[in-house]
């Protein structure tokens, strides 16, 4: 059974921007708002800029997360849709002129975030990007944790993000609309709580969360329960401590 040492985490929602109000969101769990980004004002001007919501997001919870270990660290980034919004202005560009933008369409791709953080951090190290439909974040976990079977020594920074779709491609899923990110640094040994992955199978059908799965996990993290299950089509993500 894989695992991993949960050596920090952090958290961006609209309204949930500090690690207190984190806190105080894990006493008191209410669904995430749908709308809202950070400034990210640690990011250069030029490039702060041209990042999309989810960028922002997703940066300002890697950037909280790591602190000074930003360029050493290995990551993975793990989102549902990505910048799918983007994408599909894009394609409604196309529809109606023809013209593209090329600094949109640079920004619009799944890795985004991943090459943004590593421009930004100046960090050369190894890097996932995830999509995963409902597994997003659990798989994302599952490949942080290979990355620190390979590479005992080195931690892992995990980014969990997403926004919610655009209108005319909302109604294709049944999940919680929301616009955060949560950022863990993940390692093979240390300080933390040691948190291992089971898989096993489960419902094709299951009922639509309150809040994502990642906020689900901080939950869990600061509870006194054993085990966190989060099902999936097909198959039960259990996280045991």
């Amino acid at each position: 059974m894989l695992g991993a040492v949960v050596v920090r985490t952090s958290a961006w929602a609209p309204g949930i921007e500090s690690a207190a109000a984190v806190r105080a969101w894990i006493e008191n769990p209410q669904p995430l708002a749908a709308t809202g980004h950070p400034d990210a004002k640690f990011l250069p001007a030029m490039l702060r800029r041209r990042c999309t919501p989810l960028t922002r997001i997703m940066l300002t919870a890697a950037h909280e997360c790591c602190d000074n270990a930003a360029q050493e660290v290995r990551t993975v980034f793990a989102s549902r849709h990505g910048s799918i919004n983007e994408s599909i202005g894009l394609l409604e560009a196309i529809a109606a002129s023809g013209r593209l933008s090329a600094a949109t369409f640079s920004h619009s791709v799944h890795n985004a975030q991943a090459g943004l953080f590593s421009i930004a951090s100046s960090n050369r190290q190894a890097s996932s990007s995830i999509a995963a439909q409902q597994d997003s974040f659990p798989t994302g976990f599952l490949e942080a944790m290979t990355h620190l079977q390979r590479d005992p020594d080195r931690p892992v920074l995990l980014v969990m993000g997403d926004v919610p779709l655009a209108e005319a491609f909302a109604p294709l899923v049944d999940e919680p609309a929301a616009s955060y990110a949560v950022a863990m640094l993940l390692a093979k040994n240390g300080n933390g709580p040691h948190i291992s992955l089971r898989i096993e199978p489960g419902e094709k059908s299951i009922a639509s969360p309150p809040w994502p799965a990642a906020f689900q996990f901080l939950h869990w993290l600061a509870s006194t329960d054993s085990e966190l299950s989060i099902p999936t089509p097909g198959r039960i993500w259990r996280f045991s401590r």
